[in-house]
């Protein structure tokens, strides 16, 4: 079995994508959830494609390559990455009302994205935003860059996942949020609550097995032995598993020892 995908938390909880014998099934990592898994070989997670219309149906095409979580050839390029509105709007959705936002994460990090309009919301919680505003709407994907490249001067257009887990169990400063939001003046803003109920910054491992406490954009919080973890899906897709729980020693939190 080898985790060839995930989708990071949006309404209820994130998933992982588990592949074997070419079959998919899908791994949801709501409150409560027991992994048991113990992390072997890592190499390239292949290709998942759907075979029903709808995505009933997923097959996964296995790659033994060894690059991880995929190899050149399985590597897609997003083509509005990093895109600054100087471009001919190769894809449909750049035609979409477009929204242009800021997304801040605890303690005092934010960052400017676009989103097509319908999908803001949905956009913020894959992040793990904390706090978020509404800057602009525009008519389109190529306007809404051209205003985020120019934002992405002062503030930046991403934040790493080591970054957003540093943060985790703290909020986002007040004063810093006062003062940002005084700045770009938005049309409305949000506040997130992802029910995760942290007293200490869980510790950064990538791990398969314990409880899942919950989770926030890509990351999710586990429990193992009285200490608490944050793993980055992603750092999970392209690894085999084999059932049964890890044994492996791992850092222990302050709160372990409580």
């Amino acid at each position: 079995m080898q985790v060839v995908g995930y989708r990071a938390r949006v309404d209820a909880h994130a998933t992982l994508s588990l592949a074997e014998d070419g079959h998919v099934s899908v791994e949801e990592l709501s409150p409560g959830t027991e992994l048991t898994y113990t992390l072997d070989d890592r190499h390239c997670a292949g290709a998942v494609e759907s075979t029903a219309t709808g995505g009933e149906t997923m097959v996964h095409h296995a790659c033994g390559n060894a690059d991880a979580p995929y190899c050149p050839e399985h590597t897609s390029r997003w083509p509005c990455a990093r895109c600054t509105g100087d471009c001919d709007k190769p894809i449909d959705a750049c035609d979409e009302e477009h929204a242009v936002y800021l997304a801040a994460f605890a303690p005092d990090v934010a960052k400017v994205g676009v989103t097509r309009s319908w999908r803001l919301e949905t956009r913020l919680r894959e992040q793990g935003a904390d706090r978020a505003a509404h800057l602009r709407t525009v008519a389109d994907g190529r306007i809404a860059r051209q205003i985020e490249a120019d934002i992405a001067a002062a503030i930046g257009d991403r934040v790493r996942v080591s970054t957003k887990m540093a943060g985790l169990g703290q909020s986002v400063g007040e004063e810093f949020w006062t003062a940002l939001c005084a700045e770009y003046d938005p049309l409305e803003t949000f506040t997130f609550d992802y029910g995760l109920s942290l007293s200490d910054r869980p510790l950064a491992e990538t791990l398969a097995t314990g409880t899942v406490r919950g989770t926030k954009g890509r990351v999710a919080v586990v429990e193992n032995a009285g200490s608490v973890y944050a793993v980055d899906l992603r750092q999970l897709v392209g690894y085999e598993l084999q059932e049964g729980s890890s044994d492996r020693n791992l850092q222990s939190s302050l709160g372990a020892f409580g």
